[in-house]
């Protein structure tokens, strides 16, 4: 009972966390550290965030239609750049391209010394403060069938940056959107679009690679997780839309910085391990 609990809890936070830019991976180290907890580590984040992804799916599944169908269409009269789909459909293959590269190449650091807290709480900062510049110059004019592709391949290699852990990844792409000039709610949707082809590769390498480690543990707890993760997210989906349609992300920024602060403060006074 006790691991199924666990399992709700970190399901919890990756559904919640994964898409609002306050990072998922900070909250699902710091969280079960401070309850006493070890950390699970990188690839059971990385499986449980199917969860986030099947949700994606579900919450977005009209546009998707469109995109595939638009793709298909404009294979058929080649016009891949002229069709709106089409074109969105390709600008989030080639914004995945620098995420795939740099996630293999640097695999054994993400998973490891990245992860200290040291690190997760100047990411956390930095991302803020960066993200504060980008809500005060940004022009915020452009719609989803605006994006160009110079847009898409900018705001692809900061995705890319979101490898490190503590930086979240809707937060670097939502940042990258505004300083290319989309409205908020816009880069939220991009960011979530762009999302599914990075989340599914890495959770699927995660799953072939370390299926040996998890056929040799309960799957229940990690099917939980997963479960709620996508139920959380589904729901963490519908109101960053339809929040920042009205509202900035300036209440995530505050809360990133304190966050980092609070992080710092107790790895420095020894309540949080750096390396868990």
């Amino acid at each position: 009972m006790e691991d199924i609990l666990k399992a709700i809890v970190y399901g919890i936070i990756q559904g919640a966390t994964e898409f609002i830019p306050i990072s998922s991976t900070a909250h699902l180290r710091v969280v079960p550290a401070l309850l006493g907890w070890q950390d699970e580590g990188a690839a059971f984040t990385a499986v449980i965030q199917l969860g986030t992804l099947i949700a994606t799916f579900i919450y977005f599944r009209e546009d998707i239609s469109n995109l595939v169908k638009g793709f298909l269409s404009a294979f058929k009269n080649k016009d891949f750049l002229t069709n709106p789909d089409s074109k969105l459909f390709l600008m989030i293959i080639v914004g995945t391209i620098p995420i795939s590269i740099f996630g293999l190449t640097f695999k054994k650091f993400i998973v490891g010394d990245a992860r200290g807290l040291y690190v997760i709480s100047a990411a956390l900062i930095i991302l803020a403060i960066i993200l504060f510049i980008a809500e005060k110059v940004a022009v915020r004019k452009k719609d989803l069938k605006d994006i160009t592709f110079k847009d898409g391949i900018i705001i692809g290699f900061a995705q890319a940056l979101a490898l490190i852990p503590g930086s979240s990844r809707s937060g670097v792409t939502i940042t990258a959107g505004l300083f290319c000039g989309l409205k908020r709610d816009v880069c939220a949707r991009y960011s979530f679009l762009l999302s599914i082809p990075a989340i599914s590769l890495s959770g699927f390498y995660e799953l072939y690679s370390e299926r040996e480690m998890l056929l040799n543990e309960s799957l229940v707890p990690l099917i939980v997780a997963t479960l709620v993760s996508g139920i959380v997210g589904y729901l963490a989906i519908d109101f960053l839309l339809k929040f920042l349609r009205s509202r900035s992300n300036m209440i995530f920024i505050v809360y990133r910085i304190i966050l980092g602060i609070i992080i710092i403060i107790l790895v420095s006074t020894g309540v949080l391990s750096n390396l868990g």
